[in-house]
């Protein structure tokens, strides 16, 4: 847990040192929001006992740009077909990710499918407003799952 919380704090020292320029002069007021956002941190998404597993990372940024893109053409051509081509509706999804980093990344990742946003994540159910309902979205949340466990490294 210890060199979990360093990391954070420097990731967020770093952070407030591209923030504030380089400059020096307010390295006391620095102190304090990195010193709070540390302990945020690690409050709202305490230290998980996954690790992310770097190897797999490439394969996962390139699924995520992938995606992303045929994600926005597949809007934007739903966009075109007009209002009443679409059936906008609330799924709910059975998460099989274990609680904390993969499940966060999971609710943040899944907006990259064509026409869906996470509303809600509640234990391990997921609800999604999509603008069709239509979409067969179950392949591709398996597959984000399976990349997600990968990257995680948690079996199936």
């Amino acid at each position: 847990m210890i060199p979990s919380l360093l990391l954070r704090c420097l990731l967020f020292a770093v952070l407030w040192w591209v923030l504030a320029e380089g400059r020096i002069d307010g390295w006391w007021l620095g102190a304090i929001a990195v010193a709070t956002a540390t302990w945020a941190s690690a409050v709202l998404l305490p230290p998980a006992a996954h690790r992310l597993r770097l190897v797999q990372m490439p394969g996962f940024v390139w699924f995520f740009l992938r995606n992303s893109i045929r994600g926005g053409f597949q809007v934007a051509m739903m966009a075109l077909r007009g209002r009443s081509a679409l059936q906008p509706g609330v799924l709910e999804l059975q998460l099989n990710l274990p609680a904390g980093g993969a499940r966060v990344l999971m609710t943040s990742v899944i907006g990259l499918m064509p026409g869906t946003l996470s509303v809600e994540l509640a234990e391990d159910r997921l609800r999604l407003h999509v603008l069709d309902v239509r979409l067969s979205l179950a392949a591709e949340v398996g597959e984000l799952e399976t990349r997600i466990r990968a990257l995680f490294g948690v079996g199936p």
